[in-house]
């Protein structure tokens, strides 16, 4: 089973000659949780469509003029709100696991034992 992404439309990941584009390594991982967590059959793809149809129409109301839109960030989102929905976490829970995350050293989780820079 695979996730059946939007080509077109208000949910179709970026892509560049047809190949999804992350601008860093956190969108991959966000990309990959989803698809992990659909194919194990933790929600539809509807569900985490309409999720995020619904984040990208609510951030396209209320951006502010010149705001970036980063689809990435509103992909998170969207997997916050339907892990909530099915109650499989709280919304405090992702609050207090984002602050934790956040505190953390640029790098932390990654060694520097390769020839290229960061």
């Amino acid at each position: 089973m695979s996730a059946p992404l939007d080509i077109e439309g208000p949910a179709a990941p970026p892509r560049s000659n047809g190949e999804l584009v992350f601008a860093e390594p956190w969108e991959s991982r966000a990309f990959g949780m989803v698809v992990s967590l659909y194919e194990a059959g933790a929600f539809t793809w509807p569900e985490f469509q309409a999720a995020l149809i619904a984040r990208i129409t609510a951030w396209e109301a209320t951006a502010a003029p010149g705001e970036p839109y980063n689809y990435y960030q509103l992909w998170l989102a969207a997997l916050e709100d339907v892990l909530a929905g099915l109650c499989a976490v709280s919304p405090d829970e992702v609050t207090t696991r984002t602050r934790a995350l956040a505190q953390r050293p640029a790098g932390h989780d990654h060694s520097d034992g390769h020839d290229y820079p960061h």
